[in-house]
């Protein structure tokens, strides 16, 4: 466990990374998602159009951060994490006077940029760099503001659309996180030694231990371990993001859904504190081709019944592997390749991940308007989550070192 002098002595940056967590949940699926049936009736979209308009701004969000993404290992840690809070606030503000089709887009890439992208990039990235023999139980820390958000905004939101119109729920979100962003410079006060040492760290040509992106792409077992790592955010994304429609299909009420936010929290939460420990102690590597189990489980409970029982079963196996996909992802890209180049290689599996978040709405969208049924699909995912652990088991077993062989003589 962590002690009170570990938090005491590094309690500014761990709330920095709550913060930044917490805040994303502006550009995360499950809040977007949960304007989907006012977005679909002001602009005449069906499920399949929204979804398509959707995966291009995050498909493009995913572009950007590749590139965007390796700037925090230049530009001082409160600086970018400042910009990122500005830029989504700007993006909430729009989305409360968006007209067409056109801008929706542009906003809804600004909101997968700026939220799901930098601002979870932004607290991860600091997690790894600046902690080592504790990296698991800091990202835990730093992720509680997921938690925080996946519990408190679906109830908030369903309550606030019963009372106000939803571009002025957007509106008073920018606003929101206009008063929020100046917090991040006292957080980070003195940050700016820590972010010295760590570019004396990164320019020093001593320092070959790590690895550079290029390295890392050259790496057998990325690709290997990419399927896997890439799962939840598609499965999940894809699911949440047409959670109207799966209620609608199970004869679930939405306060359902939106109610099992809570659960999927409680359990996320569970989740993060014994998933820090697990990947303090046994590696994230190790831990890759296990994680998937619990949303394997929640797919195939999605596939099997329309008991509204099985509502907040799939709610909190998804909160459980949720929880520990943070933790993994946080720790998995330094415990591979170091810290020297972290930005840019976790931007590439950020990137990744949100490219793949961004084909989910579109598919699956595009798949319940040819007919097939959300059990189908949640069946597919489940054997791709089986298939995915397999190939992450052989690039683990793979990257073991091989026992010297004696002879005998």
């Amino acid at each position: 466990m962590l002690s009170l002098s570990f938090l005491r002595a590094n309690g500014r940056l761990l709330t920095f990374g709550m913060l930044m967590t917490f805040c994303s949940s502006f550009g995360q699926t499950y809040f977007i998602s949960l304007f989907s049936g006012e977005i679909r009736s002001t602009f005449l979209l069906s499920d399949g159009d929204f979804g398509s308009l959707y995966s291009i701004g995050t498909l493009s969000s995913a572009a950007t951060l590749l590139w965007v993404g390796r700037l925090i290992d230049r530009v001082p840690l409160a600086l970018f994490s400042a910009a990122v809070l500005v830029g989504l606030a700007a993006m909430c503000l729009a989305m409360g006077m968006v007209s067409g089709s056109l801008g929706l887009v542009v906003i809804l890439f600004g909101l997968r940029l700026f939220g799901q992208g930098l601002a979870t990039h932004s607290a991860i990235v600091a997690m790894g760099r600046y902690f080592e023999t504790a990296r698991g139980r800091a990202v835990s820390i730093a992720a509680l503001g997921h938690t925080l958000g996946e519990a408190i905004f679906p109830t908030a939101v369903v309550t606030a659309l019963a009372l106000a119109a939803w571009t002025q729920i957007w509106t008073a979100s920018g606003l929101a996180l206009l008063v929020l962003a100046p917090l991040i410079f006292l957080l980070l006060k003195g940050q700016s030694e820590r972010d010295r040492a760590f570019q004396t760290r990164r320019l020093d040509p001593a320092n070959g231990g790590d690895r550079a992106l290029g390295a890392a792409l050259r790496d057998p077992g990325l690709w290997l371990r990419l399927p896997a790592l890439l799962a939840p955010s598609f499965i999940f994304t894809g699911l949440i993001f047409h959670q109207v429609h799966l209620a609608e299909t199970k004869g679930w009420p939405l306060s359902l859904l939106a109610g099992g936010f809570v659960l999927f929290a409680a359990c996320a939460l569970g989740a993060l504190i014994v998933a820090g420990q697990l990947v303090d102690r046994f590696s994230a590597r190790r831990l890759v081709p296990l994680f998937l189990a619990p949303l394997a489980v929640a797919c195939l409970i999605l596939a099997a019944s329309d008991a509204p029982l099985a509502a907040p079963a799939f709610m909190a196996l998804l909160g459980i592997n949720t929880g520990i996909a943070t933790v993994l992802l946080g720790a998995l890209w330094p415990e591979l390749y170091g810290i020297t180049h972290l930005g840019a290689i976790r931007a590439f599996g950020q990137s990744a991940m949100v490219f793949s978040s961004g084909l989910a709405p579109a598919i699956m969208g595009l798949l319940i308007d040819r007919g097939i049924p959300i059990e189908g699909i949640a069946l597919a995912c489940a054997v791709y989550c089986l298939v995915a652990s397999a190939l992450a088991f052989f690039a683990e077993q793979a990257g073991r070192p091989k026992p010297a062989l004696h002879r005998k003589t």
